[in-house]
């Protein structure tokens, strides 16, 4: 099973969740694959500690121009959607921040100008942390296209484990190339109308995935119910609600798992799967 974790916004506690509900199942003898998806700023290694076991670059294909071939005509500027290409009097203007590496430009150049060549963007972390199978990826600084590492990344799935995903935050393009293909996504909220906000965009998108999906809402006080006023009228079953608890908040800024030192936590989180597989058959 594919369980990703997600949000509307950042700062909801996407990754205590995933890091504390990994934790959890692995103590009770679940096979567990967690990935780190969240590629411009991983963090939960910080609370899964693994042995780093692999590390391997990533990269993707951008085009090269052989200036001596090249005749100006401009069919690559033409054919690329994402004007990653400029053609001047006499010089093509390219820049990879912008290239989708579709290979459409290296495709329709009539001249064959047009050879690829690899860019690496970032790079993938892996190994092994409280009998937990563990990957991560690191973005570049200075990049801006995360789905090729994201991509790259979920290659690593095993199907034969409990697979839980952290997504980044938001519902643009990397978030919704981290939940698709998800078997469940939890949406991870706070009571606050940023919260509120932000949870109806990500409701939004995971429907128009046709993703099965439930809420839990973080930090929880008995003061802001907008959030389970929305959900009863629309029908969005709440899962789990973690208090607003000083206790909880220490073992984080320390980067300790709560559920580790918090014993009753555990069987807390191993319920929240059980009602993700019921939900989900």
């Amino acid at each position: 099973m594919i369980i990703s974790i997600a949000s509307g916004k950042g700062g909801t506690g996407k990754t205590t969740i995933s890091t504390n509900l990994a934790f959890s199942l692995a103590q009770k003898g679940h096979k567990i694959q967690l990935l780190d998806c969240d590629v411009e700023e991983p963090n939960a290694h910080i609370f899964i500690k693994p042995k780093v076991e692999l590390k391997e670059t990533t990269s993707f294909v951008v085009p090269q121009i052989d200036e001596e071939k090249c005749t100006y005509c401009g069919e690559c500027v033409r054919v690329c959607a994402y004007n990653a290409l400029f053609v001047a009097k006499d010089k093509v203007m390219f820049f990879p921040q912008l290239c989708h590496s579709c290979g459409g430009c290296a495709y329709f150049c009539p001249e064959k100008a047009i050879f690829e060549t690899n860019r690496e963007i970032g790079e993938i972390e892996a190994g092994s942390g409280y009998s937990i199978e563990f990957a991560y990826g690191k973005l570049n600084i200075g990049e801006v296209m995360s789905p090729p590492l994201i991509k790259r990344l979920k290659k690593r799935i095993d199907e034969d484990k409990v697979v839980i995903i952290d997504a980044p935050p938001g519902t643009s393009c990397p978030v919704i190339e981290v939940v698709k293909g998800s078997d469940f996504c939890l949406l991870v909220t706070e009571p606050t109308p940023f919260g509120l906000n932000d949870l109806k965009l990500a409701v939004e998108m995971l429907k128009v995935l046709k993703i099965p999906f439930a809420v839990l809402i973080n930090r929880w006080n008995e003061e802001y119910f907008e959030i389970d006023s929305y959900c009863d009228k629309e029908n969005i079953s709440i899962v789990m609600r973690i208090p607003l608890e000083r206790k909880i908040a220490e073992l984080y800024s320390e980067g300790v798992l709560f559920s580790k030192e918090l014993l009753e936590w555990q069987d807390a989180f191993c319920k929240l799967f059980d009602s993700i597989e019921g939900l989900w058959k």
